[in-house]
């Protein structure tokens, strides 16, 4: 038997339960992976309360989408991966257990001397942050960037990603962030009390190349306006009008004009991003890649994913609760088989 933690209904945090099931066999093309460690994203929170606008599975159903582990058996047909293996890997849920079952061609592996749990900040928060800049906004060195939610896992992960090309970065967080983003190596710009598009032109004089907005709503507006000629808006975000306990729909369907109408806006890009496999925008060979050059990125000490907190499995309540009610910086991790 194995422990699971499962969404019965949707709800806050307190909706989540832990199971027990029998571990399962692996297909013949199947990797079984006793999971160490597995990251919380807002993806998750979303899912839990049903808001989440992509896809969200009716309960009952396993959240988590980033894991880090060992092979614990593999299928017939696996052709290279071995039993006692690391590996990561970016799943379409079912992160929150002891045991995942997933095809050969999902898992990367990584050393043993890497911490899984700095792994599994990788295969989401570490593989949006570098799809934005290097497979969307197509970044060049000495760019200026502005990154919303700079101290969020993503924001951490793109702010040490630019620094490694020599971005000019500028962040939005609240103070008790402020620090780290200027750590890390971006101007953090308090968005609480002053108008980011004024700061953005009092610091630059004339705008950014590149804005990375993950509010929407009518946020993509006000971020549209920092961006200077030839510049790239890139949007991955609802949390405008999908977080809470309801979908806020004025919001909503600014974000859809928005998106729509700005797509004309001469001498200027705008494009959409989702990560999610059922958004169906990201070539599958993708998240392997990107993986891959991640996990070698950690490897040579490149970047070093900030963790705000690791709770066990068994306390996945506790960790959404950290989650929806704080200003985390960084990501929040569980653990678990050890």
């Amino acid at each position: 038997m194995y422990k699971s933690v499962i969404v019965p209904r949707f709800g806050g945090p307190e909706v989540l339960q832990v199971v027990e099931k029998e571990i399962p066999a692996p297909a013949p093309n199947e990797c079984r992976v006793k999971v160490l460690a597995a990251g919380v994203a807002r993806v998750d929170s979303m899912m839990r309360t049903g808001l989440y606008p992509v896809f969200t599975p009716l309960p009952p159903f396993c959240p988590g989408r980033d894991i880090a582990g060992i092979v614990d058996a593999v299928g017939k047909a696996v052709e290279t991966l071995r039993v006692g293996e690391m590996v990561a890997a970016y799943t379409n849920g079912n992160g929150y257990a002891e045991y995942i079952c997933l095809p050969e061609s999902a898992l990367v592996p990584f050393s043993s001397q890497l911490d899984p749990r700095q792994v599994a900040c990788l295969p989401l928060n570490y593989i949006t942050a570098y799809q934005l800049l290097h497979r969307f906004a197509k970044v060049k060195k000495g760019e200026r960037v502005l990154i919303h939610g700079a101290g969020s896992g993503v924001g951490t992960a793109l702010i040490q990603l630019g620094a490694l090309v020599d971005l000019e970065m500028y962040g939005t967080a609240s103070p008790a962030k402020h620090e780290t983003i200027y750590r890390l190596g971006a101007t953090p710009i308090d968005y609480k009390s002053e108008d980011f598009v004024k700061k953005i032109f009092s610091l630059t004089g004339d705008g950014v190349d590149v804005v990375l907005d993950h509010v929407g709503g009518r946020h993509l507006w006000k971020s549209f306006k920092t961006l200077r000629p030839g510049g790239r808006m890139i949007a991955y975000g609802e949390l405008s009008w999908a977080s809470g306990n309801k979908i806020n729909q004025v919001e909503k369907l600014s974000h859809s004009i928005l998106l729509k109408l700005l797509k004309y806006a001469p001498k200027r890009i705008v494009r959409w991003y989702e990560l999610d496999p059922a958004g169906g925008m990201i070539p599958p060979e993708w998240y392997r890649e990107d993986l891959r050059t991640l996990i070698n990125l950690l490897q040579r000490e490149k970047i070093k994913p900030i963790i705000a907190a690791h709770f066990p499995l068994v306390e996945a309540v506790k960790a959404h609760k950290l989650f929806d009610e704080t200003g985390i910086t960084g990501k929040i991790i569980l653990t678990c088989n050890g």
